[in-house]
């Protein structure tokens, strides 16, 4: 399965000096550190999306042997989502470029399931991936959308697989890696504080 890595974002809420893919967590870009995650799992072709208001972006991933450039028109992330989307093969796992702490397995646990989902009858899975607000409130990251899933509080990953025609189904998982999208000062902030644990 191919992965599509959504980085066409501004960065504003971010101060907006940098495209937001492009702001360093821990001295690295990170796009550079979602890439990194996904070289180190069982996903395809990497496609990148970007858009108008990422010209350096672009440029950093354009000439790579490893990462496919697919243009959006820049109208918002789920409009460009959508966008990008009609121009990749899917079944394909959807990742925002602000997930700094993605790791390998992390993806390959969500290709298993995916895989385990649609063992039955062969039908693709379109799987989305939420982790509890309360575990966000924890790390002192910002929750800036939720949901309910089995009657709990959940905020989206970023996370995804999209598969045409699809049934959908909902995972929660209890994994602070996936729980920072770096969107605010303070994401990123956490993110560089759990990395520097981390070692």
């Amino acid at each position: 399965m191919d992965a599509l890595v959504m980085c066409g974002g501004r960065g504003t809420r971010l101060g907006g000096a940098t495209e937001k893919a492009l702001v360093p967590v821990a001295g690295e870009p990170m796009v550079e550190r979602v890439l990194a995650a996904l070289a180190d799992s069982r996903v395809g072709r990497v496609q990148a999306a970007v858009s108008p208001h990422a010209p350096a972006t672009r440029e950093r991933l354009a000439g790579r042997n490893e990462v496919r450039i697919v243009e959006t028109p820049g109208d918002g992330y789920v409009a460009d989502l959508r966008h990008a989307l009609g121009g990749v093969t899917t079944p394909v796992v959807t990742v925002a470029s602000d997930l700094p702490l993605l790791a390998g397995d992390c993806v390959d646990r969500l290709l298993g399931r995916v895989e385990a989902a649609g063992s039955g009858d062969g039908d693709p899975t379109s799987l989305a991936t939420y982790v509890p607000v309360e575990l966000k409130r924890e790390l002192g990251v910002s929750v800036d959308a939720t949901a309910t899933v089995d009657g709990r509080a959940v905020a989206p990953t970023g996370l995804n697989v999209v598969a045409d025609g699809a049934r959908d189904e909902c995972v929660v998982v209890e994994d602070r890696r996936l729980a920072v999208n770096a969107n605010r000062p303070r994401d990123l902030r956490a993110a560089a504080a759990l990395l520097e644990g981390d070692r």
